[in-house]
């Protein structure tokens, strides 16, 4: 059994990209989920690069922030003008029980879901690509639809990809304990966990390839905090270590306060990326090291 203490939305700045870093250095950080369509990738990289060894890499899919990878006249229906990022986690679900929208977005999708991953494929040395997504977007049927197409068309080696499926029942027997409990977040585990199921219904052999684990991190998405962690922790890596099974948990330690790398991101979502929980669960995974 392996435990990856994970961080997303790695290469939105430099400065970004330090304080997560910073998480391994003090901390339990493994794992970290790279932007494709980052301005500063190459530097993003070059920063990393001391910790390879140490840090498992993830393809971070991005339909949220900033400009697509992409050709825009490949993908009319998925950006604006500048070709920005403009269709909703809402507008992709409605798309995938809409045949005409469904085969519309499924075709763009799978350039731009092409053209993430080939950005990113050269720092994967083993040949093994890993794959998650911003906001679980991957996980909506039409998209995961799209990247099982460029996984097959393509023959990619992927090794992983994150199936977001959380035990509810592990949360509520702790849910004395946990003090910033968010409604939306059982919304959202309800939501993951249906399409996870459905995802695997219709690609077996896929989720067999990738081997079953353990999730955590969408229940308290945003309030991962050290207080909030530990009344699950150890049960739920009790219960993977019983179970065979490895463990993955999410943090978003990568707070952003440089205004022109906010700029670039979608207003509507820049909140959260200022939001002090950010600093909270980056001492999380600092204060971990010392359970």
């Amino acid at each position: 059994m392996t435990i990856e203490y994970h961080a997303d939305d790695y290469g939105i700045s430099l400065e970004q990209c330090e304080r997560i870093l910073d998480c391994h250095r003090k901390g339990l950080l493994n794992g970290i989920s790279i932007m494709p369509n980052s301005e500063i990738l190459e530097e993003a990289m070059e920063l990393v690069r001391p910790y390879e060894k140490e840090i498992n890499y993830t393809v971070h899919l991005n339909l949220r922030d900033g400009r697509a990878n992409a050709e825009k006249g490949l993908i009319p229906h998925l950006v604006d003008r500048d070709g920005r990022y403009n269709v909703s986690f809402g507008k992709f679900v409605l798309a995938s029980y809409i045949p005409w929208m469904r085969n519309t977005y499924r075709k763009e999708l799978y350039f731009e879901y092409k053209a993430q991953i080939e950005r990113l494929a050269p720092y994967f040395k083993d040949g093994g690509i890993r794959i998650d997504s911003h906001g679980h977007y991957h996980m909506v049927p039409v998209l995961f639809d799209a990247l099982c197409d460029v996984i097959r068309k393509n023959r990619l080696n992927v090794t992983f990809i994150r199936i977001p499926r959380e035990n509810v029942g592990l949360y509520l027997r702790h849910r004395k304990e946990i003090k910033d409990f968010k409604a939306i977040n059982f919304i959202k585990v309800a939501v993951l966990n249906f399409f996870a199921a459905r995802n695997q219904r219709k690609y077996p052999g896929l989720f067999k390839k990738i081997r079953p684990y353990d999730f955590m991190g969408v229940m308290l998405s945003g309030h991962m905090s050290y207080e909030n962690v530990m009344p699950v922790y150890r049960e739920a890596k009790a219960l993977s270590k019983r179970n065979g099974r490895d463990l993955e948990i999410l943090f978003h330690p990568g707070s952003v306060h440089e205004k022109e790398a906010l700029e670039k991101l979608n207003p509507e979502g820049r909140w959260f990326f200022v939001d002090p929980w950010r600093e909270r669960e980056a001492d999380a995974l600092k204060k971990l090291a010392a359970v």
